[in-house]
């Protein structure tokens, strides 16, 4: 059974002018312990999927389709009382920046034991030692020392490994790090995403892991979903959609990272920009930017369907789903 389905999520914005919808029929699962990774270009609807899950869509933004599941459970329709129960003890959060995760005013005992308390039956000095466990678990040295201290006494990197310390606190099955590395030094980054990964492990906790860095995709994660302007492009197993593409965009992607064995003077990239959400092309999004695109293309939107051990959402592929049918 699956941790988490999302089934056929829409999320729209009304506006003076019309509606926007920047969330267009998504579907996806997480099974208990699995990493999924979700990536693609600014504005494919990456945050706006991981908010929506977490109960954290800002107005006027609203769910106006579709279904999100926890354990069987619809979440999607909780009012923010019954929230209070779900996000922290079913469903931790990683956010960009951890300056702005943590209350400046608090130590980050008062932050953790304070989580913990609320969300699991101990008392005072339990939820301490388990803080303090939490800190040294996530590699910070004197935990008992700093458990005192206040967020700006840690550098950027400390701040992150304290929210994910955060994050694990009431003991959620399902983390949703959205870009937990973007605001951190190159050198940091890679450390702060092999800790999330082992310590998720440990905890056996499910993640949904956003980045734009698909190094960090191919290091981490189990499955991956590409979007692309507010849909779900491709999905599969990581190794798979990685070097064997099926979408014309998740080929972009990749061959857009350098690659250092190939001497070169320009790189590759994908011409145009993604489409504003006014502004969506008829039939598939990325028609306007895509070397493969045909007349079907541009008249009629694809589902995803079976390609080899992905799905895709690509009419070059609609062979392989006839033939399998």
């Amino acid at each position: 059974m699956s941790l988490l389905q999302v089934k056929n999520l829409i999320v729209e914005f009304p506006g003076r002018h019309g509606t926007l919808r920047a969330l267009d029929d998504v579907s996806f699962d997480i099974a208990p312990g699995e990493i999924l990774g979700i990536v693609g270009e600014s504005g494919a609807g990456k945050s706006l999927t991981s908010a929506a899950i977490i109960g954290l869509l800002e107005p006027p933004g609203r769910i106006a389709g579709g279904e999100i599941l926890l354990e069987g459970r619809r979440i999607d329709t909780l009012t923010q009382a019954e929230w209070r129960h779900v996000r922290g003890r079913q469903i931790g959060a990683i956010f960009q920046d951890p300056l702005t995760s943590l209350n400046p005013l608090y130590t980050i005992g008062r932050q953790l034991t304070e989580t913990i308390r609320t969300h699991l039956p101990v008392g005072a000095v339990e939820a301490r030692q388990r803080a303090i466990a939490l800190l040294q678990e996530t590699g910070i040295a004197a935990a008992e020392q700093r458990l005192d201290h206040y967020p700006h006494q840690f550098s950027g990197g400390m701040r992150q490994r304290v929210v994910i310390a955060l994050a694990l606190a009431g003991e959620p099955k399902l983390i949703v790090a959205d870009e937990p590395t973007t605001a951190l030094d190159v050198s940091i980054q890679a450390q702060i995403i092999t800790l999330l990964k082992n310590v998720c492990k440990k905890h056996k906790a499910a993640v949904m892991l956003i980045t734009h860095d698909m190094g960090v995709i191919a290091e981490t994660c189990d499955r991956v979903a590409v979007m692309y302007a507010g849909r779900v492009a491709e999905i599969g197993p990581v190794h798979d959609v990685i070097n064997r593409p099926s979408h014309p965009y998740t080929e972009g992607l990749m061959a857009a990272i350098p690659d250092i064995d190939v001497d070169r003077e320009r790189l590759n990239q994908i011409d145009g920009a993604m489409p504003r959400l006014n502004a969506i092309p008829a039939g598939c999004a990325f028609n306007p930017r895509c070397p493969k695109a045909v007349d079907r293309c541009h008249q009629v939107r694809p589902d995803l369907m079976p390609s080899g051990t992905t799905r895709c959402a690509c009419w070059l592929h609609v062979g392989a789903q006839e033939a399998a049918q």
